[in-house]
């Protein structure tokens, strides 16, 4: 199949007409039924039926359309890239971060670059540091941020800022003025537990284990913000990473380190041999400021 084909396959499972679809790909009705009667012709099989004045998939459409959107997803970057040369703007700037850095720490940098590189495209996404490392070898990215070095041989690893696990309690489990907790002090207690492989968690859970009695983990969610609502909603406690518990502040929940501390990196990941910018060295300095900024509170 051409590429017009699928988007023709494309407007038709979106929108079951033919006048619809041709006035979303700027086509006449004719143009568009032609080039689906070509696409089954190739096909060998109908991939839409009409019933009461609507086109419904057919299976053979509905097993297509999983494939279908893989390749729009490929295409978008693609486009805006076009776009960007199009009107000659610098190329866009793709972030991927882990989930408490999209919450907490990106915002704020990405509205201060904004404001001094106001024409550069940016995007930002979240993924698991796993597959930010496929994204970055694959090019989907230029720029990783994640809380952990991934020890890849063809991504470096640049640490930027240096924090702990802090724990996350109901208002009052804490003693008034308590600066730290003692790891032995959550034995036997109700804890909130992070699904997944996520290394900080499994160090965690490594220290958790040899207490006596264990801790008792009835609840596993995939991320930390997820914990934090269920601290807020009574459901136990928990230990996150540090900028989940600067975003914590002000909640009313009581937020104290581990002792002995657990030490978290905030890493900048990049493809080795992949060229810098002064709109990236921008952004990696602002991010340093900021999750300084952020853990010193």
């Amino acid at each position: 199949m051409r590429l017009r084909h699928i988007e023709v396959i494309q407007a038709l499972l979106q929108t079951a007409h033919l006048g619809t679809a041709a006035e979303l790909l700027q086509l006449s009705v004719a143009e568009v039924e032609a080039l689906l009667r070509d696409a089954e012709s190739q096909l060998g099989c109908m991939l839409f039926a009409s019933v009461r004045g609507r086109l419904q998939a057919t299976r053979e459409a509905r097993e297509l359309q999983p494939s279908i959107n893989r390749v729009y997803d490929a295409v978008e970057p693609l486009q805006r890239l076009a776009d960007a040369l199009r009107f000659h703007q610098a190329p866009p700037l793709r972030l991927i971060a882990t989930a408490p850095l999209v919450q907490q720490l990106l915002p704020q940098c990405i509205a201060a670059l904004r404001r001094r590189f106001a024409d550069t495209p940016c995007s930002l996404l979240s993924q698991s540091t796993r597959d930010m490392v496929q994204s970055l070898l694959l090019r989907e990215c230029d720029l990783g941020l994640g809380l952990h070095d991934p020890e890849h041989p063809d991504i470096h690893s640049q640490p930027l800022a240096q924090g702990k696990l802090f724990l996350l309690a109901p208002h009052g489990w804490l003693q008034p003025k308590q600066k730290y907790v003692a790891l032995q002090d959550l034995a036997g207690q109700a804890m909130i537990g992070l699904e997944g492989q996520d290394p900080l968690s499994l160090i965690l859970a490594s220290k958790l284990q040899s207490l006596r009695p264990s801790p008792v983990i009835q609840t596993r969610v995939q991320t930390y913000q997820m914990m934090r609502s269920l601290v807020e909603a009574g459901a136990g406690l928990a230990v996150v990473d540090p900028f989940t518990a600067a975003g914590a502040r002000g909640s009313g929940l009581d937020i104290c380190p581990l002792s002995p501390p657990i030490g978290v990196t905030l890493y900048a990941l990049r493809r080795n041999g992949s060229d810098s910018s002064p709109l990236l060295e921008a952004l990696l300095q602002l991010l340093r400021e900021q999750a300084e900024a952020l853990l010193a509170g």
